[in-house]
């Protein structure tokens, strides 16, 4: 879950102003779910997650169609390998963004956002491009587990 929900729908807000995009309200909703979200959505557990919310309908079209926005708008980003969906972790930083990568927990799902320096990516691509492949999408997803999910192994493992 993102802290400060409420700074990051106003940073979105005042973003989208500032550049001439349109946070509808039910937009908003729908960043709102993913932000209160604990780990990543499927467009479908947002369209079932915005009914309870707000007592309103949702359809799976229109999901997609807002979490498109959402993505350009670089509030959301979509893991590819998954087909879900998770609110951007630097939605209030004023900086420049590295590029995002997500280092995925394969036993408790939750999703880590971190930034790859573009120095990196550009050696990488180089050498992917050398060896005559050529790259459709830059985003990086690594499998794994995470720190939380080892450490409650460990206590198992001890306590056997």
């Amino acid at each position: 879950m993102i802290n400060n929900i409420e700074n990051s729908i106003q940073k979105a807000q005042s973003e989208c102003s500032r550049t001439g995009l349109r946070l509808t309200d039910k937009r908003c909703k729908v960043l709102k779910i993913l932000l209160q979200a604990e780990e990543p959505l499927s467009a479908y557990d947002i369209v079932d997650q915005f009914k309870s919310s707000y007592a309103e309908s949702l359809s799976a079209m229109s999901a997609y169609r807002m979490l498109d926005f959402l993505i350009h708008a670089n509030f959301v980003h979509k893991l590819e390998t998954s087909n879900q969906y998770l609110a951007c972790s630097h939605i209030c930083c004023a900086h420049e963004h590295e590029l995002p990568q997500f280092l995925i927990c394969d036993q408790c799902h939750t999703v880590k956002e971190i930034g790859l320096r573009k120095q990196l990516l550009k050696e990488l691509k180089g050498s992917i491009e050398n060896s005559g492949f050529v790259l459709s999408s830059q985003q990086i997803e690594l499998h794994g587990i995470c720190k939380s999910c080892l450490s409650k192994q460990a206590e198992t493992n001890k306590n056997l």
